[in-house]
């Protein structure tokens, strides 16, 4: 979960509006349930965005940012207050958490696992006694690691209904 520093909270000016980075919707719906629970707030005004993954929130001057933050987290998804221009860094870093850059890396890997198992069940010269033992090792990682994002994102969505 995202945590806000003070730093973060003295480039949010109280009583205006904020936009809100929202990571791990996977619908409109997670959108709107989201938008739900920020205008629930006494004073908050919110619209989400499913496409942008943004949220801009109005909000008065007794919330604080870390509190519409929270919010956000505690319906099961991620939110980040925006970062100030300069902090962020003109060139990408080796270690950057590039999502597509993750997702991209679980592919090649479950591919790469994958390929010997289509192999072995299509090829019968290459079977040998108890091959499947062998298939069920390589398909493992695929289907837990590599499915992760999927499983995740399904058990929230039947969590939320």
């Amino acid at each position: 979960m995202s945590t806000a520093t003070d730093h973060d909270l003295a480039q949010v000016p109280a009583g205006h509006r904020i936009d809100l980075a929202i990571e791990g919707m996977t619908c409109a719906s997670c959108a709107a349930r989201i938008e739900r629970r920020l205008n629930k707030l006494d004073g908050v005004t919110a619209t989400v965005n499913y496409a942008t993954e943004r949220a801009q929130v109005t909000f008065p001057d007794d919330i604080e940012p870390t509190r519409l933050v929270a919010e956000v987290e505690a319906a099961g998804y991620t939110a980040h207050l925006p970062t100030p221009v300069g902090e962020e860094g003109d060139e990408p870093s080796e270690g950057s958490d590039d999502p597509t850059r993750r997702l991209r890396d679980r592919l090649v890997i479950s591919a790469a696992l994958t390929l010997p198992v289509l192999v072995l069940a299509m090829v019968p010269a290459l079977q040998f006694d108890h091959w499947q033992w062998l298939s069920l090792t390589l398909a493992a990682p695929v289907v837990l690691w590599g499915a992760w994002p999927f499983h995740r994102a399904a058990w929230t969505n039947l969590r939320h209904g």
